[in-house]
């Protein structure tokens, strides 16, 4: 499957400041990157600070006044096994090194005050049978509510309120996977198929002997998300991190199989 994405960011940065975007497609097993431009307007000098481990891409850049970002990119992707049923679960002597770390707690994700909640509600569940009961849970239990949360919100608060957008969707899926030993972290995405397109916050959990895709919100389908990054939470996978002040003027975002 080949899928075209774009991403048009035009900021207003009045002082001189330092930032960092990523919004270019990863390069992983998965996906591969056939064509794309990545276009600053004015142009402006920048740097690669590319993460060669995990596939990641992202540029440094020091702008002051109005900025324009185009990013256009093909991106083909291999077909995917992300079923969860029947994917065992892994003991932590097993798990690759680069798991370990989505076993704990984050900013955004306090997994281990959910462990009791984990427990009670999916304890006689295991591996990919207890993930696909979290994310029927969240289904069923949550709303998808634009305006509800914000930058702030953790999972915590949206297990609360029962309610939120896609990243509060996937904090909470990340929170109760972590406080049931399964490593789960957030990945950023383009996605086909959005309604409302925009840069997409997912999950993904190690079970089964690999990584596999989970959007808790069911907006998008898993094998045509184009991934972006991954981290702890969202705070790992911003599309633009910006080190001062600055106004966003517009903002798109679009993402079609080809």
């Amino acid at each position: 499957m080949r899928v075209h994405v774009e991403a048009r960011l035009d900021y207003d940065f009045p002082e001189r400041v330092d930032s960092l975007l990523q919004i270019e497609a990863a390069v992983a097993d998965d996906q591969a990157v056939r064509d794309e431009r990545l276009v600053f307007d004015p142009p402006l000098a920048f740097t690669r600070r590319d993460d060669p481990a995990t596939g990641e891409r992202r540029v440094a850049f020091t702008c002051q006044g109005r900025l324009a970002i185009a990013y256009d990119a093909v991106v083909e992707i291999a077909d995917r096994d992300m079923a969860l049923a029947g994917a065992a679960p892994h003991a932590v002597a097993d798990l690759p090194i680069g798991a370990l770390s989505y076993l704990r707690g984050s900013r955004y994700c306090p997994s281990d005050i959910f462990e009791t909640i984990a427990d009670q509600k999916f304890g006689a569940l295991h591996g990919g049978a207890r993930v696909a009961a979290i994310a029927e849970w969240i289904a069923g239990h949550l709303e998808y509510r634009i305006g509800c949360s914000d930058a702030r919100t953790t999972a915590l608060e949206t297990y609360v309120q029962r309610a939120g957008v896609c990243r509060d969707f996937a904090h909470l899926a990340v929170t109760l996977c972590r406080a049931s030993d399964i490593p789960a972290r957030v990945a950023s995405v383009y996605a086909p198929a959005l309604e409302r397109p925009d840069f997409h916050a997912v999950a993904e959990v190690f079970v089964g002997g690999r990584w596999r895709l989970l959007d808790p919100t069911g907006l998008a389908p898993v094998d045509g998300l184009v991934r972006i990054a991954y981290g702890r939470d969202a705070a790992d996978v911003a599309f633009l991190t910006i080190f001062g002040k600055a106004t966003m003027v517009a903002q798109s975002v679009a993402a079609t199989k080809v």
